[in-house]
Order: structure tokens, then sequence, then C-alpha cells
């Protein structure tokens, strides 16, 4: 974490220097007539969205809710190694490491076949592979996310709060003009219930839920099935003989349904998603008035011999489990050729269980993706064809995770006696479960070729960074003080493309090299997307960041001769940057060309998107192609 660039001042160092003109948010104040971005719904999505937004004050952003304020229990709780690297980039992934549950293992617990009434343990996985991400898998309450997103808006220069009590009615979007042309038809859920007022934007995001307003605006619609099964699930403080109440478990019984057991932060709490009745194709959930003490009698009788003595029921819920999906996650029809203006995102497209632990880590990615481009667009640096992306992107995705979602379901209530769930060495459902640890994990998103995910031409010279996925991070040493980190750690949720340069096998830090080549061209080149699209007045890294990595040992560099752009002068008062400049780990925790493949003998380019995800491998002297790439999304700075 870096700061003190545009000066030195006390306190804390997360809250950021608030920016002038800020829209007045006292308890009395009027709502805002106009904004550039309205986001519906204060759930993971609205303040994943919201939270890089915030970090723009010229951007008038505006996020409104419902309810009268933040949630403080219950609903999702798993955060898997995906969203965990995201979150390292809004700066509070080590806090959730600190307070949060991490998974190490899943046990498995199905009928003792001498005793089928019973239930043994039949098998151990370890739930995050080695190396598959330096983050663990965590579970914390989902409240606790609200509030540390809540906290970097409150911190952001733009000061950024909900406007609780509010609810969107109707949208409404006037293609003729480019100038605000959606209208937010506002209700007020609170003291003046019914009340409403319209606001002015150029875009509006709907995270607003399965019966989103906004979704239902923009003619979108929910497609798929239910699987006409009752759930229930329950945080609650128990006591219980079972052995691996500390463990995630999934618990399948002879005859009397299934459970997953979630263990919580704090030691003490723990989740149970409990397997109630089946119902009738046309019955609700609803119709059965189903209480925390059918889940409690439940879950007593498929964990015999067994038993829980609930102490407390923190938080429950009655579900059936459903798999829905929208045709598309903008406003533009099919076959119309316009630009979007209205996104939906999370629940208000795709809806599916919980037991896959994937619907707030989706959700949280869907605005991730469109949150830098809607940047992008707002500040005049891609043209807004760039938002066609959102729905091309994420909506593949979603019908992924509905897929994978739909098979894991059925393997999870498999009518007893039908294999699946049924002995052996392992049983379907922990097969099932190891084969998807990727999937589980978030790591299996994969972006197909476009104008911002490249081919694979050049995809040997980094076999490991696959284009398309994630950047997978990989220990390094920062040459200028020696300090052990994850290359990925440097990139933050501010909307910048990062290039990571790895040298060649003869390649070091005396002017010439390949690596002086490209950082000078980089530099001084009018054709260099680093010259073309950085500002007057702009710091040189605010559009395009290069780090560059050494195989050496950081004593075997001199770092007075390394590169100017390496160290560029920064902010207000001109400090030098010296934190961009690292070496393969020389102490023992892997060799970083080794764990991701790199060419030793050329080294190469690898181009990482703003949401972190590989765009593009190159060689270190493709500066045509470098060139040629940036061109077809960014605008020229005037």
């Amino acid at each position: 974490m870096q700061f003190y660039v545009d000066g030195f001042r006390g306190g804390d160092p997360d809250i950021r220097n608030a920016a002038p003109c800020r829209r007045n948010r006292g308890h009395h104040a009027p709502l805002p007539e106009k904004v550039d971005v309205l986001i519906a719904g204060c759930g993971p999505a609205g303040l994943c969205l919201a939270a890089q937004l915030s970090q723009f004050p010229e951007i008038e952003t505006m996020i409104v809710e419902r309810k009268p304020g933040p949630i403080e229990k219950g609903q999702a709780d798993g955060i898997n190694t995906r969203t965990m690297e995201m979150f390292q980039a809004f700066g509070f992934g080590e806090q959730v490491k600190r307070e949060g549950y991490w998974v190490n293992q899943t046990t498995f617990w199905s009928p003792d076949p001498k005793n089928p009434e019973r239930i043994q343990r039949i098998g151990r996985v370890q739930d995050v592979p080695e190396d598959s991400s330096e983050m663990p898998h965590t579970l914390i309450n989902q409240a606790r996310v609200h509030e540390l997103f809540l906290d970097v808006m409150r911190n952001s220069p733009s000061r950024l709060e909900p406007d609780y009590s509010w609810s969107v009615r109707d949208v409404s979007i006037d293609n003729s003009t480019d100038d605000y042309p959606v209208t937010v038809t506002l209700e007020n859920t609170g003291i003046n219930a019914g009340e409403t007022k319209t606001v002015q934007a150029n875009y509006v995001v709907g995270c607003d839920g399965a019966r989103s307003n906004v979704r239902t605006a923009i003619g979108g619609q929910l497609h798929g099935d239910a699987a006409h099964q009752a759930w229930g699930v329950m945080d609650i403080l128990a006591n219980t003989d079972f052995p691996d109440v500390r463990q995630k478990c999934l618990v399948a019984s002879s005859s009397e349904g299934n459970i997953l057991i979630l263990p919580r932060e704090g030691g003490y709490l723990f989740r149970m998603y409990v397997e109630l009745d089946k119902l009738n194709p046309d019955e609700r959930v609803s119709s059965r008035n189903f209480t925390e003490a059918d889940m409690i009698a439940a879950a007593n009788r498929i964990m015999k011999p067994y038993t829980i003595d609930v102490k407390q029921v923190v938080w429950w819920s009655i579900y059936e489990i459903g798999h829905r999906l929208t045709d598309r996650f903008d406003d533009v029809p099919a076959g119309e050729d316009r630009n979007p203006r209205v996104f939906t995102a999370g629940d208000a497209c795709h809806t599916h269980s919980p037991k896959a632990g994937q619907g707030m880590n989706v959700s949280m990615q869907d605005t991730f993706n469109l949150g830098w481009k809607l940047v992008h667009v707002l500040q005049g640096r891609s043209d807004a064809s760039l938002l066609r992306s959102y729905s091309a992107e994420r909506w593949a995705e979603a019908k992924r995770l509905i897929d994978k979602d739909h098979e894991w379901s059925r393997i999870m209530s498999a009518p007893p006696g039908k294999s699946e769930l049924d002995g052996g060495h392992m049983p379907r459902f922990q097969k099932q479960f190891i084969e998807n640890l990727e999937f589980t994990g978030g790591l299996a998103v994969k972006y197909g070729p476009s104008a911002l995910t490249a081919a694979s031409s050049h995809q040997a010279l980094a076999t490991g960074e696959e284009i398309g996925r994630r950047f997978h991070s990989a220990p390094v040493v920062r040459v200028a003080d020696a300090m052990r980190m994850q290359l990925g750690h440097v990139a933050e949720a501010d909307s910048r493309w990062r290039i990571y340069a790895f040298t060649g096998a003869k390649d070091g830090s005396a002017p010439g090299s390949a690596i002086h080549r490209l950082a000078d061209w980089l530099e001084t080149d009018p054709s260099s997307p680093v010259v073309k699209y950085t500002r007057q007045g702009e710091d040189i890294d605010a559009v395009i960041d290069l780090r560059a990595v050494f195989q050496q040992h950081f004593d075997e560099l001199a770092y007075e001769d390394m590169p100017s752009l390496l160290k560029p002068s920064k902010g207000r008062l001109g400090l030098q940057d010296h934190e961009k400049v690292f070496c393969v780990d020389h102490k023992g925790l892997g060799d970083i060309y080794d764990m991701r493949g790199i060419d030793r003998e050329h080294g190469c380019m690898i181009v990482v998107r703003p949401d972190q995800y590989v765009a593009n491998v190159l060689p270190l002297d493709a500066f045509t192609e470098l060139s040629e790439f940036f061109a077809v999304f960014l605008v020229p700075a005037g």
C-alpha cells in the first residue's frame, strides 16, 4: 500500500483525502437530480460496484437500498479464493483472512453399509488445491462483507454513502439523447413511504435481487426451472458429539436426506443446510410453514448416531432450489445495434442454489467486470461500445454456473437408492466435489477472444498465465527493499491496466537491455500506449502501470541503472515510486518463472485487465502488437 504521494498527513492511511464539492449527505439533504451512475441495491454486487466508483469523485454515483439500513446477519457466507484475490485489490483481503473461518478440509459422510441408519466418515479432501491460489477459501457473515465495502466507500475521496429507504419503482430510457437518457423513478420505503422522486442518470445498474424492478423495466425475465425440493438453512450456536463440526462437511443419510455443515468465524457459530421435503410441482415452499424446529429435528434424524443440541438460532430461512437466467444482462434487445444504458447484476439476472457457495461470489465478479468499464467510458478513455462486453462476458459465465449448479444440486438431492449418494469407495458426491474444485474456487472463468482478450498467438511464452483467465499470482522479491510479496498484490481496484514485463535470461538492469528498450519506448515513443492514452498532468502510470520482474537476485541488480519508467516521479510533489521492480524469490517460496511457465530465455510481457484477467501475452519487443491491442478500446488523450 502506498500513501503520502501528495504530502504527509497523519491518521489512518485508508482514509483518502476528501474531494471538494461533494454532495451534501446530511439527514435532510435532497436527493440529487442527476447522477452518472445509479445503482439499485446494497447487496454484494451493488456495494462492490459502488466501492469501485467511489474512488473517482468526478463520477457522480448514487446507490439506493429499499431497507432502512445495512443487514446485520444471515444470507451468504462463502468467499471463494478468486473473490479473496479481488478483496486484496480493494485493500481488505488480509482483514477477511484474519476474521474469517478458513476452509482447509472438506469431509464426506454417508450411511454405514453395516448399519445404514448410522452415518460414517468416508473421506476427506483438501479444499484448496496446492498453488491454485495464494488466498484461502473463507467463510464470513455477508453483513461483514457489506461493512467492509461500505468502509471503502466512506473512506474514498467521494465519501460515498447509500441512500437507504429508497427503491427503484421504474426505469425508462430516451435513446434519442446521450445527456442523462435514463429516468429513474424512486419510491420511498421508509417514514415517507410511497413518496416518489425522479433522478436522471447516464447509467443504471440493477443489483436489486431476483424480483428486480430494474430487470422488469428493461423487459428482462428469469428463465429456468425449480427442483421442487425444500431446504432449510440456519446459523446456530450449538453443542454436538459430531466430531467434524469444525470442518466443512457433506452428509448423506440413507433415508432422511442430506446436510451441508459450514463452520463460521469466531470458533463457535456454524451453518447447516438441511434437506427437508420434496414439493409437488405446483407447490411453493411457503405453503409448508416450515420452522427452525423442523430443521433441527431433520438434522438430528440425518446425523444419527450423533445429536445436536441447539442453544441459539441466530438466523434461519427456508428456500426452494431454482436455477434461472436472463437472456441478457443489459437493456439492448437481441439484434439491436446500440450501446447499453441499463445493466443487471447478481440475483437480478441469475439465481441458483446456495450450496455450491457461488451466489455472492459471482455477483461481485459481475460488477467487478462492469465497474472499470464504466470508469473508462465516463472518463472518456473508451468509447461507450466497451460496455457491450459486459453482457457478453458475464452471461456466458452465468450460464456455466447455472449448468454446474444444476448438476451439483441434483447429486446433493438424489433420492435414496439412486447410487449417486450411496456407498462405495468414493461416492459420486465426493468425486463430483473433487472434479469441480477449480469451479467452486471461482477459478474456472475464462473469457473468450475479443477486443479485450487477445488470441493465444504467444501463449507459449507464459503457459501458466492463460489468456482469458485471472492473473495467477506468485511470490517475488521487491528489489528496492528486498520485500518478499505476491506479485499480484500490487494490483488495486483502481481501473488501471498492468503490464508485467518478465526479463529474459541475459537481460539485466544495464542500459541497452530488452527491459530498457521496452520501458524507453513506452515512455517516449508517440505510438506507445502510455504516451497515447496518458493525459497531460496525469501520473505516467495513471492508465497503464508497468512492472518488471528479473531472474537475478535483488543484490545482483543495479537499481540505479533501472529505466526511468520503472522509478517514475508522481503526485503533486513529484516523488519517486520505488515499488515497480521485482526479482525471483530466492528464499524458498517458489520461482515465478517455473511456477507460471514463463520462458526463461526470452521473457515476455503479460498484459492484465483492471479486473485481474490476463488480456494478452507478448514478446518483450512486440511494440507494434502492444500498441495495436490497446488502440482497439482506448481513446487517445486530447
